[in-house]
């Protein structure tokens, strides 16, 4: 009697396994930052006669725009230089010296005159800031024996002073005028304004333009200390 073996078990097929993929790791973009708006530029500071903004209202108590509308509705364009200075001197209580800068300035915004002349011709026009007490820079203008330190070969005649404030003088080679002003700027600073007229061409301008910027320097070498060499 045969017996019949059993057939022996067919083997699992194994499924293949699926390799996982990598998933690419997704940065988030950071918020863009809002963007700043730029700041709008700042307007030019005002500049007339040679003076600026600053000087004209730590002088007058008002800035060449506010000048420039009280003048325009007291009907100045129509009036000739005398009546304005004039008009400032009289109805506002401008010193002399700045209501001749505040016309001339005036004058120029408006149109009425070219950038350095005036009625009497053309004009120079320096300023500077010293380090030193208004005193001691008046000093060094009305002394003959303190000027001659710095404007030593300057043809030069004092005609008028008002201490602290002003001085008039004559440059006697030609006959014209300097006018100088002086301003406070605080404890042991001054500021020097000079205004050279009466001159004859753009020429002469620049050269005293010249010569004025090289003696302030001059003057405020004056002051400077003096350290000693060790």
């Amino acid at each position: 009697m045969t017996t019949k073996r059993k057939a022996a078990p067919r083997p699992k097929r194994r499924r293949p396994v699926k390799k996982m993929g990598t998933r690419k790791a997704t940065t988030r973009k950071a918020p863009a930052k809002p963007r700043k708006k730029k700041a709008a530029p700042r307007a030019a500071a005002r500049r007339y006669a040679g003076v600026g903004d600053a000087a004209v209202t730590k002088a007058t108590g008002r800035g060449w725009d506010e000048w420039l509308r009280l003048l325009d509705r007291a009907g100045a364009k129509k009036m000739p230089h005398k009546d304005i200075a004039l008009l400032l001197s009289r109805k506002f209580s401008v010193p002399n010296w700045w209501s001749q800068m505040l016309t001339v300035g005036y004058e120029q915004a408006r149109g009425l005159r070219k950038v350095n002349e005036r009625a009497s011709g053309f004009a120079a026009n320096a300023s500077k800031t010293v380090r030193a007490a208004l005193d001691h820079v008046f000093h060094a203008w009305h002394d003959p024996a303190m000027r001659s330190r710095w404007l030593a070969d300057a043809p030069i005649e004092v005609k008028r002073a008002t201490r602290g404030k002003s001085i008039r003088i004559t440059w006697k080679t030609n006959g014209s005028s300097v006018d100088v002003g002086f301003t406070a700027r605080g404890p042991g600073r001054s500021a020097v304004q000079i205004s050279h007229g009466k001159l004859k061409s753009e020429a002469e301008v620049l050269r005293q333009k010249t010569f004025w910027r090289d003696a302030l320097a001059r003057l405020e070498s004056l002051f400077e200390p003096v350290t000693e060499l060790k």
